[in-house]
């Protein structure tokens, strides 16, 4: 709709009298509940860290709209439901969307078109890209360093690839014989608190697609690890990844930052001979009860070349039973250098599939697979952009503790508190907002806009 003014829709036959909807309502925005992502990111300060690491090449005098204003703009604009830039123009005079910016929602400037956000996707360089990446870490240990001060007694470090597939000529998109598709690989790292559930994004890098899981694991760990202890100086450090990541210069790394860790392992050979006792203990019982059965142990394990010294190998030897199927034997393996026994080991292993939960959130429902620029550092931009948006929904969602919306993912949360109709009402004293009577989830949205920074008139 070119003009959706002129646009109007009639359902003569539907109801008693002839219904018409017109598109003629410029006070009005579907996204009225998007206030709380400036009062929000205000607190945090994440959008003002990230927009000063960006440097800006333009002519003074011709620049409308600053880097920040349409960073902002973007990452507002992802949170919302928006993850390419080709709403940008059509949202450009919505009045919520001009009003997290700062701007009149009625009399304000149009906000930044399609063409200026794609510009300044593609103009980020790669010493600008790092500095956000460390500026967003930064934002998330400080808001938790104010949160838990010297409570944090344990922190738990995930870290997880992922597939984003490409369809079409992006730099560096390669073929990759797993995900059998073309595709980046980016890395996810999450951090989690003492015996918390919640893990909080930490950061998300992309990869060339030809990457293999540990690629470039040992500088961004390193790099947050030194980040963790500046902040958390006493607290205990756990690291702990899936089996991609257990190359030995992985280890090597963890055991040289003197950190606590569980790593999978590939199932080899001599791993499985070692776990040859436990894996007959479980036929044996499988054979007396016809159930699954478990049995956990452990081994010091040395390598002929690649491994140093011996370490601590926890393995579970399992007979599968599904109905309908054959048993079957499985054996999984994980290195840690933990005290903990063999089973809790494992199953503390296990608890990082709910990290896991972090990536599918970003990709359902934020879309960071949304990588469509051809330049690899702008999909970078991206990316980074996305894990900006996740980290002020994050931060909504953990103001609404203790409500139905406490343990709602990104999508629920922009359901219900953000895609909101109003209608906006400026004065010389103030602006109104009118939301709906009937709204459901009312006394969520005022608990987290209280606890954003909102009063009670």
């Amino acid at each position: 709709m070119s003009e959706s003014t002129t646009q109007s829709v009639l359902f003569p036959d539907l109801f008693a009298k002839p219904i018409q909807v017109l598109f003629d309502e410029d006070a009005m925005s579907s996204d009225g509940g998007g206030l709380l992502l400036k009062a929000v990111d205000d607190q945090l300060g994440l959008t003002e860290a990230l927009a000063a690491c960006l440097r800006d090449g333009r002519q003074p005098g011709k620049i409308k709209h600053s880097l920040k204003e349409a960073m902002r703009q973007r990452v507002f604009g992802i949170a919302l439901g928006y993850p390419d830039a080709n709403d940008a123009t059509a949202l450009a005079n919505d009045p919520i969307h001009k009003l997290m910016l700062g701007r009149d929602p009625i009399e304000g400037e149009r906000l930044a078109s399609q063409p200026t956000i794609s510009r300044m996707e593609n103009g980020v360089g790669r010493a600008e890209l790092l500095q956000m990446g460390k500026a967003l870490v930064n934002t998330v240990l400080h808001r938790h360093k104010r949160r838990l001060g010297r409570k944090a007694k344990k922190i738990i470090l995930d870290f997880d690839p992922t597939e984003d597939r490409t369809h079409g000529q992006q730099e560096f998109s390669f073929f990759h014989g797993y995900y059998d598709s073309y595709c980046y690989l980016p890395l996810v790292g999450t951090i989690q608190f003492n015996n918390e559930k919640k893990q909080h994004l930490l950061c998300s890098v992309l990869r060339p697609g030809n990457a293999c899981a540990h690629e470039g694991f040992i500088a961004i760990a390193g790099r947050i690890i030194e980040q963790v202890r500046a902040l958390f100086p006493k607290s205990r450090i756990i690291v702990r990844l899936d089996g991609g990541f257990g190359a030995p210069t992985v280890l090597d790394f963890l055991e040289d930052e003197g950190v606590e860790f569980v790593v999978g392992l590939a199932n080899t050979k001599p791993l499985k001979r070692k776990a040859g006792k436990e894996m007959a203990e479980a036929r044996r019982r499988f054979r007396t009860t016809g159930t699954t059965q478990q049995v956990y142990g452990e081994t010091l394990h040395k390598t002929k070349t690649t491994w140093p010294h011996k370490r601590r190998v926890i393995f579970k030897t399992e007979v599968v039973v599904h109905p309908d199927r054959d048993p079957k034997n499985n054996m999984r393996f994980v290195v840690t250098n933990l005290t903990m026994t063999p089973k809790n080991v494992y199953q503390f292993y296990c608890q990082r599939g709910d990290a896991e939960n972090r990536i599918k959130e970003l990709k359902n429902d934020l879309a960071m697979d949304r990588t469509s620029c051809t330049r690899f550092l702008a999909n970078q931009f991206r990316v980074l952009l996305t894990a900006a948006a996740y980290v002020i929904m994050q931060e909504i969602q953990s103001k609404a503790r203790h409500s139905d919306c406490a343990d709602a993912q990104v999508g629920t949360l922009r359901n219900r508190l953000l895609k909101l109709a109003v209608r906006v009402e400026v004065s010389a004293r103030r602006v109104v907002i009118h939301m709906a009577k009937q709204f459901p989830s009312q006394p969520v949205w005022l608990r987290v806009a209280l606890a954003s920074g909102g009063h009670v008139p």
